[in-house]
């Protein structure tokens, strides 16, 4: 009984000193990430957009995931459920976090049948479909930084990441430590592949894990971006 009480009692500290160990671990590095690039500034805004709600939505102020799904929206409902899924589900308790997804005037019943085959019940209130003429799509597309244009029926499987300051988002490196141990060829990251499960529940989660993490260091005054901490890294060394 002793021994089985002891066994027991091993158990619970493991269980128990494990996270800590964990979370210990991760502090000397918190403020040592790398904050995620600007790879474009002064993104378009959405004046000219009129929205299936009542009130406007804008990207600046916000943190903003925006998409095009074009003329056909519902066929686009399986890169809508991934977003909606592995997105916006982990970030819509997030203060002025936002998705827009951008399609023409007159999808209006399509986006209605799309809403059916996504809503869960769940709070959608920071989910917005944006509407415009087919002009001012390709203009606020073109503001974006990007590798494909859009496609005829002014959609795409990319979506974007835009900050509060209407900066476009991304990687100016986008491989992983290994890839950069291989010495493998760096690759930008302007946007994120809906269709792509990995890209977008790995990495796209954890940039916008990233950008959070920014403004919130810079809501305390702790933020300090590369070449703030390069300097200090340099004077240390000279001391």
């Amino acid at each position: 009984m002793k021994i089985s009480k002891v066994k027991r009692n091993i158990v619970l500290g493991i269980l128990f000193f494990l996270p800590v160990a964990f979370l210990l671990m991760l502090y000397p590095a918190k403020h040592n990430y790398d904050p995620l690039d600007v790879v474009n500034e002064n993104v378009s805004d959405m004046e000219y957009f009129y929205t299936d709600r009542a009130d406007s939505v804008f990207l600046k102020d916000n943190i903003t995931v925006l998409g095009f799904l074009g003329k056909s929206p519902l066929k686009k409902s399986i890169a809508a459920s991934n977003l909606k899924e592995l997105v916006y589900d982990k970030f819509k308790g997030f203060k002025k976090f936002q998705i827009v997804i951008v399609v023409p005037e007159g999808t209006e019943d399509d986006v209605k049948e799309l809403k059916k085959e996504i809503n869960t019940y769940e709070d959608l209130r920071f989910w917005h479909y944006a509407f415009g003429t087919e002009a001012k799509i390709k203009i606020l597309y073109n503001n974006l930084k990007f590798k494909s244009p859009l496609n005829e029926d002014l959609s795409t499987d990319n979506v974007f990441i835009i900050d509060k300051d209407l900066n476009q988002r991304g990687r100016l490196d986008g491989r992983d430590e290994k890839q950069v141990e291989d010495n493998k060829p760096a690759f930008s990251v302007y946007s994120y592949d809906m269709i792509e499960v990995a890209e977008i529940k790995n990495m796209m989660s954890d940039d916008i894990r990233i950008l959070f993490t920014e403004y919130r260091q810079k809501r305390k005054g702790k933020f300090e971006d590369s070449n703030t901490r390069r300097d200090k890294d340099l004077k240390q060394t000279d001391e």
